[in-house]
């Protein structure tokens, strides 16, 4: 196995930071990588927006489901979908920029989240740690006003980075057979497949809270995928300019 092999898969989020700050010297290579990642049509769709002003931090947090980590990390960066930068390229050359299709949404929101993968990737290589904040989508209105977002632009995720102050463990994922299929899909052996991957999931649970939690994961995804999620995304976007056509 070699070490980017063995990096990938010691993956875990750690959301508790030492008071280090990171050096500007990594962070300027973090955001390399994070620009070195693969990119629909060489668009390059995106923007990152680092936080420096602990105020604004602390809104964030609060906007975020009050996720102190925000506060705490050494660096927090927010990960943003940017078509304005193409309308503006456009412009530049005389053409109309064509908003509003859902294939240019798909398109920068892919484009950020592998720009975002490469710079967390990066990160663990070098020592720290992190963790994603999808919170940031509880009020994304409020934080597009904070950071000053324009049309064709919206905040996607967070990312908390430092050095890491705690241990979490790696948690099991599904088992491979459910996720890769040949020539078709199909899903007629997951039940029993998910059934002892919840074995799994709820003795690592029991483990590591000294038997104070004993959940499953189908458990978790379906109190989460029962409710209506963030159902105030999509108007959010159509005022964005992300209208669906």
């Amino acid at each position: 196995m070699n070490d980017v092999v063995n990096l990938l898969k010691s993956h875990k989020s750690v959301r508790k930071f030492k008071a280090v700050s990171v050096e500007e010297e990594k962070i300027k290579e973090i955001i390399e990588c994070a620009q070195s990642a693969s990119t629909s049509s060489y668009i390059q769709a995106y923007t990152i927006i680092r936080i420096n002003n602990m105020e604004k931090r602390r809104s964030i947090a609060n906007l975020s489901g009050n996720q102190k980590y925000i506060e705490e990390c050494p660096l927090f960066l927010i990960f943003c979908a940017d078509l304005n930068r193409l309308k503006i390229a456009c412009e530049m050359n005389n053409k109309v920029f064509v908003e509003g299709y859902v294939e240019t949404f798909i398109l920068s929101t892919v484009d950020v989240t592998l720009a975002a993968q490469n710079a967390l990737i990066a990160a663990e290589s070098m020592g720290l740690g992190g963790v994603y904040i999808g919170g940031i989508r509880n009020n994304p209105d409020k934080i597009s006003e904070l950071l000053k977002l324009p049309t064709n632009v919206y905040p996607v995720f967070g990312m908390c980075l430092g050095y890491p102050d705690e241990d979490t463990g790696n948690k099991l994922r599904l088992p491979m057979e459910i996720v890769l299929k040949t020539d078709y899909y199909t899903s007629d052996d997951d039940v029993e497949m998910l059934k002892e991957y919840d074995e799994q999931i709820k003795n690592y649970y029991i483990k590591r809270t000294n038997g104070q939690r004993a959940d499953t994961w189908t458990n978790q995804v379906g109190s989460l995928m029962s409710n209506p999620q963030r159902p105030h995304m999509k108007d959010f976007l159509k005022e964005q300019g992300f209208k669906m056509k």
